[in-house]
């Protein structure tokens, strides 16, 4: 009896981790991420709860907050089941998080459910347990509720809103096209101890603006600011837009430069917002709202961002107008924008430009150059840049390596482009997602799929083995090579890994169950990546119907043909050339002449409509 005793203190001690030790394991995986997280954690809660005694339920909130973080709603619920099933006592914390996940999942009627556990439970609701229920009641569109709740616990002083309620109950009223009363609303809590912050304000003005009353929207940002509440680039790109969409672009020109006066930089999606505006900006000679040099190379960035380059070049005038001096900035803007546009000879003037006001070039100067060049296949001028950057002193990076082993691939110089690699990975500079993926795309095309797939192995980092797109790439690789049991192979380990195909991987694995005569499982992935949210494109649909018609499986065609057009898609030049030889002679009734006769009078349509 005393020896079974001690071997099952013996056992206990070795099994059963410490209470820190799952405290380490949560903090890991707060910070972990990759599609493993969620198995993860669903690991780590099932060694909890064999762990004796059992952890309490402040550590399993802990973790189940963690899997709610990940938007695992149903999985949550369920492991709070389990936690029940166990007699391991709640708290409202934990409550509270299953009212959350219930609203999440559009099931609001079960929160409040919830709510009236915790009366019996005689737990005290508190200000979370409400604000969920507001928030559910807003998620599942219905506002008016959420306004009548939220009226009653003010009327019945059960408890005083916070910044969170307000927000969402003002967001609900927006959402529904209620802006007066939201405003109502707002006006209420400016009255009160909780005052409103940046985000509140946000909301209205925003709202304000979509209703066309840009007016009113300016007066509650001056409501604001007179109370000291900082605007952000939000509040801005809000008042912006709806300025310009009531053509007063000259005050919204002005509001750039006032922006910036309060600090807010403005970003990229503000000059998109305006582009009329921002002409505007180049031409106004106020000395009092004269834009500085950040304002212009956020302007020329955004113009060349649209392909815009001229517009962006007369940005640059304008700023040497103002007696402004373009910089390194300003240069590699439009540097990039040429090279986007494939006008790799103006990106090499404005390169002349630059040296001949002596402004130094930095790596993401080259970067562009060599990009430019290497899309262009002009290797030999993008081999010379990655020489000059050397010569000048610049370290290249790792976007400065992808660049050229994409170009070299390109060019047709597979070898080399390994041999680039290898130099990269000597100077300790570690390749990322972008320089596998070129790497193993390269081999493929070069018919080195046994290449790619070695170095597919040979990774080390759990991310990189876990990328869907890597496994895109090989299967795809393998499949072009005529390697379709691998490719088979590859689809069934991503599956078994927990990862999730996209469309390029189940149009790419239909084609491969087609070609190794497996129709029956090439049309029952159709189906399986729609039952798991993935919905087919133009080009499954065309894989498809082109390996049931390169097969004479004309009936079957027939029918995923017609879903195909009934969904809005049509089928491509290739498809339509096996259509035109499969129709049989005229007199006897076909179901494809009839759909090709439909075909050619909806493009005949188009042909006059344009």
């Amino acid at each position: 009896m005393n020896c079974t005793r001690r071997i099952g203190l013996r056992y206990y001690s070795a099994a059963s981790p410490s209470t820190s030790h799952f405290n380490q394991r949560i903090t890991s995986l707060k910070n972990a991420s990759g599609p493993t997280k969620v198995a993860d954690a669903l690991q780590l809660f099932d060694e909890m709860l064999q762990r004796q005694p059992p952890p309490t339920i402040i550590q399993l909130n802990q973790l189940i907050t963690l899997i709610v973080k990940m938007k695992q709603y149903s999985t949550a619920l369920s492991l709070f089941k389990r936690v029940n099933m166990m007699g391991i006592p709640t708290d409202l914390y934990a409550i509270n998080i299953s009212i959350n996940c219930h609203c999440r999942l559009n099931q609001v009627a079960y929160g409040f459910a919830l709510l009236a556990t915790i009366f019996k439970q005689g737990y005290p609701p508190d200000l979370t347990t409400y604000n969920t229920l507001i928030n559910g009641l807003v998620l599942a569109d219905r506002v008016f509720e959420a306004v009548e709740l939220f009226k009653k616990l003010l009327r019945e002083k059960v408890c005083e809103p916070d910044q969170v309620m307000y927000g969402t109950v003002i967001n609900g009223l927006c959402k529904v096209g209620h802006t007066t009363k939201a405003l109502e609303l707002f006006s209420f809590i400016e009255s009160r101890s909780c005052k409103p912050c940046v985000y509140q304000y946000n909301t209205v003005i925003d709202s304000l603006c979509k209703d066309r009353m840009v007016d009113d929207a300016l007066e509650l940002f001056t409501r604001m600011t007179e109370k000291g509440v900082l605007a952000n680039i939000i509040t801005y790109n809000s008042l912006i837009h709806g300025l310009c969409n009531f053509g007063r672009e000259t005050e919204a020109a002005k509001m750039l430069i006032d922006m910036e006066e309060e600090g807010v930089s403005p970003s990229v999606a503000t000059f998109n917002i305006l582009t009329e505006a921002a002409k505007m900006l180049m031409d106004m000679e106020e000395v009092a709202v004269s834009p500085s040099v950040v304002t212009f190379n956020i302007l020329v960035n955004s113009f060349c961002k649209q392909g815009s380059v001229k517009e962006a070049e007369l940005a640059v005038q304008a700023m040497v107008r103002r007696g402004l001096h373009p910089n390194i900035i300003t240069y590699n803007a439009l540097i990039d924008g040429y090279c986007l546009r494939g006008e790799i000879e103006e990106a090499e003037n404005v390169i002349d430009r630059v040296m001949e006001q002596d402004i130094v070039p930095n790596i993401i100067t080259y970067n562009s150059l060599i990009n430019g060049y290497c899309k262009k296949k002009q290797i030999d001028k993008a081999r010379h840049r990655f020489q000059e950057i050397q010569v000048k002193g610049l370290i290249p990076d790792v976007v400065t390596y992808n660049s050229m082993l994409q170009g070299l691939f390109l060019s047709g110089h597979p070898a080399t482009a390994i041999e680039l690699f290898n130099k990269m990975q000597e100077k300790g500079l570690a390749p990322n997602i972008y320089t596998y993926r070129i790497l193993l795309h390269g081999m493929c095309k070069n018919s080195k799929c046994s290449d790619a797939l070695a170095l597919f192995r040979s990774l080390e980092s759990k991310e990189l083995m876990e990328d869907v797109g890597l496994y895109n790439i090989l299967i795809d690789g393998c499949s072009k090579c005529g390697n379709l049991n691998v490719a088979m192979d590859l689809f069934d380990e991503l599956c078994l890994k927990g990862l999730k195909p996209d469309v390029r991987t189940y149009t790419v694995m239909i084609s491969v169950y087609c070609q190794q005569g497996l129709f029956v499982k090439g049309k029952n992935l159709l189906r399986k990546m729609e039952e798991n949210g993935c919905l087919p494109n133009s080009v499954t649909y065309n894989v498809l119907v082109q390996e049931l018609l390169k097969e004479n499986e004309c009936g079957e065609a027939e029918i995923f043909l017609e879903e195909m057009i009934n969904r809005g898609f049509m089928p491509d030049h290739a498809t339509f050339e096996n259509l035109l030889v499969r129709i049989p002679n005229v007199g006897k009734d076909s179901r494809l002449r009839t759909i090709v006769l439909k075909l050619t009078s909806v493009e005949r349509k188009d042909a006059k409509s344009t």
